[in-house]
């Protein structure tokens, strides 16, 4: 936000961990910038949206307290470790007539927007399957850190390729679940979840015994009339499979290499403050993050009704 200083002002910051707010004074994304009490952030009448990045077990209470206060949010991913809590801010939101962006960071990657358009305007036919993984070697803190989470890998980052399929297929029929952990550290490092659809399915792999597990991050989506796939999953190289040109690409297979911007996250920020200046909706509402979230729990094998 910080680098896109035509759209927005950061007041300030807020951290009431004192070991996480000497960690933030270090670093260069905070530098110069007022430390705060969550109160003196909340009360400032011309502050709009605020950023919640917090540890996942206080993310949805924060958001709720920025919403009450009469904020737009930008919640990190995938925003409450309860179903229950989730849909109540999400709900809550909507009431409000506010905005909360969650940091799925696919939504914006110029290839995944290509494919969502190719989904949406008919070029893959009916969509008959989704393969996607998000892998990674962890060290031995994220393994760490995968293990204080009942969900683990699947939970904290397939996420984000769950979120994609989604949105392409909707709320799934019935979600699979399968661990197969590699080490014994209690981490749940390899996990596997099948989404039903009436007429298709989606494989998610996240791996996080996987050295190369990077380059091997990939979404492919297929039907009845082509087939789509990124791989590695940021990287912008497309392979293209059509039965019959579609837009500005021909019959049959072709490579294609678009693109990404360097800052990862500078179009979900674009976009957000066109959204809070009331110039579009959100392309993602409540109905929305809420099947993304079910689908997360139930992906990672802790869903409870």
């Amino acid at each position: 936000m910080r680098a896109l200083p035509e759209l927005w002002e950061v007041l300030g910051v807020s951290e009431t961990d004192p070991e996480l707010r000497r960690l933030a004074e270090k670093s260069s994304a905070y530098a110069e910038l007022p430390f705060l009490s969550e109160a003196e952030i909340l009360n400032q009448s011309d502050l709009t949206t605020v950023v919640v990045e917090t540890r996942i077990e206080d993310s949805c209470t924060t958001a709720l307290n920025c919403l009450r206060a009469g904020k737009n949010v930008h919640l990190d991913k995938p925003g409450a470790l309860d179903h229950a809590d989730f849909k109540a801010m999400r709900l809550e939101a909507e009431r409000l007539g506010l905005v909360v962006q969650m940091g799925y960071m696919l939504r914006y990657n110029p290839a995944f927007e290509l494919l969502f358009q190719s989904v949406k305007e008919g070029w893959l036919g009916e969509i008959t399957e989704i393969d996607a993984a998000m892998g990674k070697l962890a060290d031995p803190g994220t393994r760490k850190t995968l293990a204080a989470l009942e969900g683990g890998g699947m939970f904290e980052l397939a996420c984000h390729v769950i979120d994609a399929a989604v949105t392409i297929l909707g709320k799934p029929r019935e979600v699979r679940a399968f661990s197969t952990p590699v080490g014994d550290d209690g981490t749940k490092d390899n996990q596997t979840a099948v989404l039903v659809y009436p007429h298709a399915t989606a494989v998610i792999r996240c791996n996080h015994a996987d050295p190369f597990g990077g380059p091997r991050r990939r979404f492919n989506v297929t039907g009845t009339e082509g087939t789509l796939e990124i791989v590695p999953l940021e990287s912008g190289r497309i392979n293209l499979s059509l039965s019959k040109a579609r837009g500005n690409y021909r019959k049959g297979h072709q490579s294609i290499e678009i693109e990404i911007p360097k800052g990862r996250y500078d179009r979900e920020f674009v976009d957000l403050a066109e959204v809070v200046a009331g110039k579009k909706p959100l392309a993602w509402d409540a109905v929305h993050d809420i099947a993304v979230h079910e689908t997360v729990l139930r992906a990672a094998g802790v869903w409870r009704e």
